[in-house]
């Protein structure tokens, strides 16, 4: 059945020869039913960039300070904090009542133990770490910071949505090792037993969840309240069954239904389709700049003007041309650090017999071409279609396998060549946070620190630091055009365009948080 079809019948209609799991029949209705993008593949925040552990993260892990819908920090587990020294020292106060899943008080020490593993891995967390003398536990309940120098972002860093409080004990995991402990300290728990990988995840409201007492519930801002008893993830790759199921009541709630079911999802009597992250996300080509021939910045380039973010954005969202921008660089547009330095270069060029010959003439060999993209995320296979596509017009000789979200995420890992596993270019798409806080940004890395497909650009480095270090937005707005520039020069990567994913819910369902998905909040319309 066709995902079109299915949703010809009348939103009242049971929808034969679909079968219902067991498994979702059995949810009470005090079970939150949700249709993630992607399966989670990890239950380590820190440890992986996947949006799906990141998640996972929000719904069973508390954090210090929570970002709101406009990204700017508030006190979460913190009562406020104390600054000295002309602000080289910080203290941080928890609150009250905080107590990890398996009842054991919260302590200063399980954070700051925290604070460190994610400052080895997240973008943001490394800037801080490179600013902190120390952090240690000043006591049972005040988090220590003694500055090298003055870092008035601390509160923004730790509201990044990975720099989550776990137990001391799991905590002092490598970083580089995934953790296997899932006991959180957020207002849900994983119940590891109702795992099913490729199929479902599942949580409990932890009982002895303290919410914050004050504010105002605004993403990952303000009171944490979980009005269901459980919430259950269940993977449904196919668009068609994941609509039927939503239309007939199975689901309550699609993260990211495709951009063409959006108008007919739109139709039905009981479901409402809605922009919640408004910030989206960037369409991404990545290249390994380890490996020919896109160790050669000619190479580079030439994709580069070759590519038209229209023709990607069409693909990807041409449904609802609403939902998408082009001429898009590094920033989120309507972002403070939104600019249009470099963008020149996308010159959109298509005069591909001459394209082949400078091809030749840069260095390339006829050399296979190994490209990545998500075969089951409907956005990622519609932008590397258009890549696979663009390249072989180029001259590439390009193989482009059918992967799923697991293997790639695996696999981009691998700086080896093509033939053991390596790659040449993935696609991917970068989340919000990193499109709007350039120390959020993987992909502005470099050398040591760089993100999958390693450049060694030393400029992008001292431009970030100068950026951390501006003494007004006005400087940082300079520096962030400066960072552009650098990266349409040297093309560490290519932004595809901009797209907003809707997402879909029963229109019973109330107070969904603005951003990406988080399970506090929601409820039921009394």
């Amino acid at each position: 059945m066709r995902r079109r079809d299915v949703l010809k019948l009348s939103a009242g209609a049971t929808l034969a020869g679909l079968p219902v799991p067991s498994i979702v029949r059995a949810e009470s209705s005090r079970t939150l039913r949700f249709i993630p993008t992607a399966d989670l593949l990890s239950l380590d925040p820190m440890w992986t960039t996947a949006d799906s552990a990141r998640n996972h993260g929000n719904m069973i892990y508390d954090q210090l300070y929570g970002l709101d819908a406009g990204f700017t920090p508030h006190p979460q587990m913190v009562e406020g904090h104390h600054t000295e020294n002309d602000g080289l020292t910080w203290d941080l106060t928890l609150r009250d009542g905080l107590r990890f899943h398996d009842g054991i008080p919260v302590l200063a020490r399980d954070c700051a133990a925290s604070i460190v593993r994610w400052g080895k891995r997240d973008p943001y967390g490394t800037a801080l770490m490179a600013r902190a003398a120390e952090i240690a536990a000043a006591s049972d309940r005040v988090i220590h910071f003694r500055l090298k120098q003055p870092f008035a972002s601390l509160p923004e860093a730790l509201a990044q949505p990975t720099c989550v409080i776990m137990p001391e004990r799991v905590a002092k995991t490598d970083p580089f090792t995934e953790i296997t402990d899932p006991t959180g300290s957020g207002p849900l728990r994983f119940i590891r037993e109702e795992r099913l990988p490729g199929v479902r995840s599942a949580y409990a409201r932890f009982e002895g969840y303290v919410p914050r007492p004050d504010g105002k519930a605004s993403f990952l801002a303000g009171p944490r309240v979980v009005h269901f008893d459980r919430a259950v993830w269940a993977v449904r790759p196919d668009a068609g069954t994941a609509a039927a199921a939503l239309t007939n009541g199975e689901f309550d709630w699609w993260e990211a239904p495709p951009f063409d079911l959006v108008s007919m999802l739109g139709a039905q009597r009981d479901i409402r389709v809605e922009v919640k992250n408004a910030f989206g996300f960037i369409g991404c080509m990545r290249f390994n700049h380890l490996r020919k021939p896109f160790d050669k910045v000619a190479i580079r380039r030439l994709v580069l003007a070759c590519m038209n973010q229209s023709e990607f954005m069409q693909t990807v969202a041409g449904a609802e041309p609403d939902l998408f921008r082009t001429k898009v660089g590094l920033f989120s547009p309507d972002t403070p650090m939104a600019n249009n330095a470099g963008i020149e270069a996308l010159t959109e060029r298509t005069d591909f017999d001459q394209v082949r010959k400078d091809l030749a003439a840069a260095g390339y060999d006829g050399e296979k071409i190994v490209l990545l993209g998500f075969a089951n995320i409907v956005t990622s296979k519609a932008q590397a279609d258009v890549a696979d596509d663009l390249l072989r017009r180029m001259g590439f000789d390009v193989d482009y396998p059918s992967l799923d979200f697991g293997t790639v995420m695996q696999r981009r890992t691998n700086k080896g060549p093509p033939e053991k596993g390596g790659w040449h270019i993935f696609i991917t798409g970068l989340p919000s946070l990193q499109n709007v806080l350039v120390p959020a940004s993987n992909v502005i890395r470099s050398g040591p620190a760089a993100w999958f497909g390693w450049p060694d650009v030393p400029r992008l480095e001292t431009l970030r630091e100068e950026w951390l270090n501006a003494p007004s937005r006005e400087e940082q707005r300079r520096l962030a055009a400066a960072i552009q520039t650098q990266v349409f020069g040297d093309v560490t990567h290519i932004p595809l365009g901009q797209f907003s994913p809707p997402t879909a819910f029963n229109k019973r369902l109330v107070d969904i948080q603005p951003g990406f998905p988080v399970m506090h909040g929601v409820h039921w319309e009394s």
